[in-house]
């Protein structure tokens, strides 16, 4: 697939075939994101998959309260991955001091570019993969998240049983201007 292609072809998917993923192809995706942009090439993205499917069913059911239809989507998905990253290294100086007025919040992007290269990957690979900031803040403490990381997103994937149309898209017109 070439690269143009599966940036406009892929999608969030909800819904998913009834078939396992196999680790080796997780792995496969992973290594290609660990090539994705990050502050001072800090790296910090960090992957915790869970394929256990009475796992996954209890993180739907018991820590998406504050939005159940995450919660729909977990439960379908076969497998859950917790996208961590490590805290006081995007955007900060070896002395600790922040290198912009971002501060540390440079984490976000860093942890998002991740992610996006994640799901192209995993978009190659014949995958479908949806990303969720809406969760229990208390799934942290369940997935025994290390204090100095910081849980940043879930996403589900599976082998897609829907193939959704390209939801409609603003214009370059409008996303993009030129300074003068």
């Amino acid at each position: 697939m070439e690269l143009i292609e599966g940036i406009k072809t892929r999608r969030s998917i909800r819904d998913y075939e009834d078939r396992p993923i196999d680790r080796s192809v997780i792995e496969d995706i992973v290594s290609a994101a660990a090539f994705a942009p990050s502050w001072k090439n800090t790296q910090v993205t960090r992957y915790m998959v869970i394929d256990d499917p009475e796992k996954i069913a209890e993180i739907a059911k018991d820590y998406t309260t504050c939005f159940a239809y995450n919660g729909n989507t977990i439960g379908k998905a076969k497998a859950l991955v917790a996208v961590t990253a490590i805290k006081g290294r995007s955007g900060v100086e070896k002395d600790g001091s922040f290198t912009t007025k971002r501060e540390a919040s440079w984490l976000m992007f860093d942890a998002g570019c991740a992610v996006q290269t994640f799901c192209l990957a995993a978009h190659e690979k014949g995958l479908g993969t949806v990303i969720m900031g809406i969760f229990d803040d208390s799934l942290s403490d369940y997935l025994k998240i290390p204090e100095d990381r910081e849980l940043v997103c879930l996403v589900c994937m599976g082998y897609p049983a829907v193939s959704p149309d390209a939801p409609k898209r603003k214009g370059v017109d409008e996303l993009l201007s030129f300074a003068e």
